[in-house]
């Protein structure tokens, strides 16, 4: 849900890219990943898996990681409904300060993940993103030109933008299917204006998760 702030936009988004990463690994039984907001499991399942014992002392999560605790005991029998009679709303966070710590609350538990295959997906994407930071920064300070294939030359600046024209089109071109099946393809219009807040967005939230502390359900957890 959203209240029309650029904030509940952005929010939006987010989760649309997480849906539509969520429901092509579970397909391609790569990852076990879900969303407690709407999830379902038989009770014998999670019996055999012992519940929430060896999770339960982590903060936040418990969703998470007990499907990743259920994809090592049952790897082919996780789903992702792509139905839209199962689709469910969770309100957008109402502020910055709750929306960060929301996902600098996600990032945490990175370091704490048993499907050791997510990690260097979730690093790659963190270094990449670093590096459009690091390149844009760079050419501010020293515009610094080079030859590009020994034909044409090339500012730091230019290859910045480059590489996010590139990056954008490639996740719009995925993200337009999942917005089309959420029927949110108008939030489309949104995504190039966010591209730089998403970067800045996921370096912070990744560096203060592994390194920082953030606020949930009025306690502070480091």
């Amino acid at each position: 849900e959203n209240n029309r702030s650029l904030l509940s936009f952005f929010q939006c988004l987010d989760f649309l890219c997480l849906q539509g990463i969520t429901g092509a690994a579970v397909f391609k039984k790569w990852h076990g990943m879900g969303n407690g907001a709407n999830l379902a499991y038989t009770k014998q399942s999670f019996e055999d898996v012992k519940g929430f014992e060896s999770i339960d002392h982590i903060a936040s999560g418990d969703d998470f990681f007990l499907i990743q605790k259920m994809k090592k005991l049952f790897p082919k029998d996780i789903y992702y409904l792509k139905s839209k009679e199962v689709i469910v709303t969770t309100k957008a966070e109402k502020n910055l300060s709750g929306f960060l710590n929301q996902r600098i609350r996600w990032a945490s538990k990175a370091n704490k993940y048993t499907d050791k295959s997510i990690f260097p997906v979730l690093l790659l994407v963190y270094l990449f993103n670093l590096s459009l930071a690091f390149l844009f920064t760079f050419s501010i300070i020293n515009p610094v030109y080079f030859t590009f294939f020994n034909k044409s030359t090339v500012s730091i600046l230019e290859l910045s933008f480059s590489l996010l024209f590139v990056k954008t089109l490639i996740e719009l071109f995925f993200l337009f299917k999942v917005a089309k099946f959420f029927e949110n393809k108008l939030l489309l219009f949104w995504f190039s204006f966010f591209q730089p807040f998403h970067i800045v967005y996921t370096l912070i939230s990744g560096l203060f998760g592994s390194f920082g502390k953030y606020e949930w359900k009025g306690r502070r957890v480091r």
